[in-house]
């Protein structure tokens, strides 16, 4: 806020309190907030503002568990949109020292979900919840729609609805692979909101595009959002203009960098400002050293090809149809998954180091990774990208 300014406009005030202008809207004509008429504009007083603000910080302090948290792509996003993340849970500690890492103020709990103790687990959480988010394996149905009560992702997805019943959050967020809404005819897909639906949740559940969300890469993900006593609105598109992955990547070098030395390169464009905003430094970009065999049949692949640009007696050298893989510079990526062995860079002859594949996902550069070079890509494939999730977050919010 600039302290010298007295009067702010409905869309000055929306965007520094990061809501839509409808919702700023809404508040004045509600009385939520005073507002002052001239020549039949709204203006918003500073001190009111600000005295808005002071009232504010209680009541949309909502409180996140995150459930299956992983690094914490989810909860960045959440706590972007101004949530209070109080743990992240998760059985893989390399993941959880990452999570810890990045949220400071949050619990990082080891704990295995799939024999969980609720009583145990909340007398470590110790604060009420009013958000439960998280990925939850689906998978432990048989082809009917119905449970299999020994498929061991089953008690996995179990566990998040019990976590749902125990604390009876204002709200919930699932996350899973999109092709979970035509398994089984979609019999999957309802059998989980019935699930929540008997808890009093009205579910709805949407496939996201997180490039429609300023994410460089074409991931999709289906996400079920339950509310208690009213239907939640996913959030519509925010780009008109994809970012493209060479747009989030070119300031990053060939070369493997020390951790934490400064910028070599200058940002060329505002999705690179973003994500350099508050970071000290590069962290996590060590790069790949193929064998010359290897850097050879890269080099014969053009920027957005793949195998087939190769000559036909190198077709099989490795048995995956996505072998060989140029990321297209002037496209998102493609999906960003756990292994990045058969992706290759649009321009180096070698697969993406971790930053780079971390700004895929748009996790920001002060967002660092623990554990091994292959742990770390593990966990930036497993993670949902935060600017989708902060989007998503944003809208809950408002909706709350």
């Amino acid at each position: 806020m600039n302290n010298s300014k007295r009067f702010y406009s409905l869309k000055e005030v929306a965007e520094i309190l990061d809501v839509t202008y409808l919702t700023v809207y809404r508040w004045v004509q509600s009385g939520k907030i005073r507002s002052h008429q001239f020549s039949k504009q709204h203006r918003i007083e500073s001190n009111d503002l600000q005295a808005f603000i002071s009232e504010c910080k209680y009541t949309l302090n909502l409180n996140v568990l995150d459930l299956f948290c992983g690094a914490g792509g989810l909860s960045s996003g959440f706590h972007k949109a101004g949530f209070n993340i109080v743990a992240g849970v998760d059985n893989w500690q390399d993941s959880l020292d990452t999570f810890a890492l990045n949220h400071s103020n949050s619990i990082a709990l080891n704990e295995d979900l799939d024999n969980l103790d609720i009583n145990s687990l909340d007398s470590k959480v110790n604060q009420k919840i009013d958000v439960v988010i998280g990925g939850p394996p689906c998978q432990g149905f048989s082809i009917s729609g119905k449970r299999n009560p020994n498929d061991p992702r089953n008690k996995l997805y179990q566990s998040f609805v019990d976590i749902v019943r125990y604390y009876q959050p204002k709200a919930f967020v699932l996350e899973n692979v999109p092709n979970l809404v035509s398994m089984s005819n979609g019999l999957i897909k309802d059998e989980i909101i019935k699930d929540f639906e008997l808890l009093g949740y009205k579910v709805q559940y949407k496939i996201l595009l997180a490039s429609d969300y300023g994410v460089p890469q074409n991931r999709k993900r289906v996400f079920f959002v339950g509310i208690q006593g009213k239907e939640f609105q996913f959030p519509k598109p925010t780009c008109t203009k994809h970012i493209t992955s060479k747009e989030a990547i070119d300031d990053l070098p060939e070369e493997t960098l020390e951790e934490g030395i400064n910028y070599p390169l200058p940002a060329t464009n505002g999705f690179q400002q973003l994500m350099r905003k508050d970071s000290t430094g590069i962290y996590n970009h060590v790069a790949t050293q193929h064998n010359d065999k290897t850097i050879k049949i890269i080099s014969m692949v053009p920027d957005g090809g793949n195998y087939k640009d190769l000559p036909k007696e190198l077709w099989n050298t490795r048995k995956v149809n996505i072998a060989w893989t140029r990321i297209n510079s002037n496209k998102p990526s493609m999906t960003i998954d756990t292994g990045h062995n058969h992706h290759f860079h649009y321009e180096f002859n070698r697969v993406p180091t971790a930053r780079e594949s971390a700004r895929l996902q748009s996790f920001e550069d002060k967002f660092r990774f623990l554990g091994t070079k292959t742990s770390q890509l593990k966990q930036i494939g497993n993670a949902v990208p935060p600017l989708l999730a902060y989007e998503l977050a944003k809208q809950l919010r408002e909706q709350l």
